[in-house]
């Protein structure tokens, strides 16, 4: 099954971008090092304890919602310019750097699709180039991968993901088709989470209540309160 057959199928008007806890009901968001900050107090240097604590929570939750047997698409949203023809899958490092199997790699398809912020003035120039590979849990870098999410916007860490195009950095959706679930880190402040069945995610919810978001919990916790 193509990835848009998948979600027309099983997340029927859910657009792969930012802000997916907004388009789907059964979502959770979680804050990730709630409390703590990304500078050290009184220095310019960054916090590494902040960062520690952010990979951590990141992988433990894509630990919780993928199993080594479970199948998934890693999907990579890049923008860019629509007079940009150089979009090449030589310039998909996440494809590169973090997919182990390089065989793997050559059933990597890629779709243009409209640009996803079509709030901005000049959208209608660009577009996105979304990059999709069908695989399992163990054939990913994935700690590594999250590391790379987690540290974008923070030039002095590696590894670290990069647009070729200039524009805003790479967004990359985990889908479990097996479970039905879709995990995305947006960056190092937090990460969401949404389910075809609400139930599939009640345990992640329990268990990690206190990552949860505060400014959602109210209408998180109402959600699953009523079911």
């Amino acid at each position: 099954m193509q990835l848009s057959e998948y979600l027309n199928k099983n997340f029927p008007g859910l657009v792969l971008r930012p802000s997916l806890y907004y388009q789907w009901k059964n979502s959770i968001h979680f804050e990730l090092a709630k409390g703590l900050y990304q500078i050290k107090s009184n220095s310019d240097e960054l916090n590494p304890h902040y960062f520690n604590t952010v990979y951590y929570q990141a992988t433990t939750l894509f630990n919780k919602l993928f199993s080594d047997g479970d199948q998934l698409y890693l999907v990579t949203n890049i923008y860019q310019y629509k007079n940009n023809n150089k979009t090449s899958r030589k310039k998909m490092k996440v494809y590169h750097h973090y997919v182990k199997n390089k065989n793997l790699r050559y059933r990597l398809k890629q779709t243009r699709l409209p640009y996803m912020f079509d709030d901005e003035e000049d959208a209608v120039e660009k577009c996105t180039s979304q990059f999709s590979l069908y695989c399992h849990k163990q054939d990913l870098r994935y700690e590594l991968l999250i590391k790379a999410i987690c540290n974008q916007d923070f030039h002095e860490l590696q590894p670290r993901l990069h647009n070729p195009f200039g524009l805003y950095e790479p967004d990359i959706f985990f889908i479990n088709t097996t479970k039905d679930i879709i995990f995305y880190i947006y960056d190092d402040r937090g990460c969401e989470v949404i389910a075809k069945d609400i139930e599939t995610i009640r345990p992640l919810y329990e268990k990690y209540i206190d990552w949860v978001d505060e400014y959602c919990y109210g209408v998180i916790s109402v959600l699953f309160k009523k079911l």
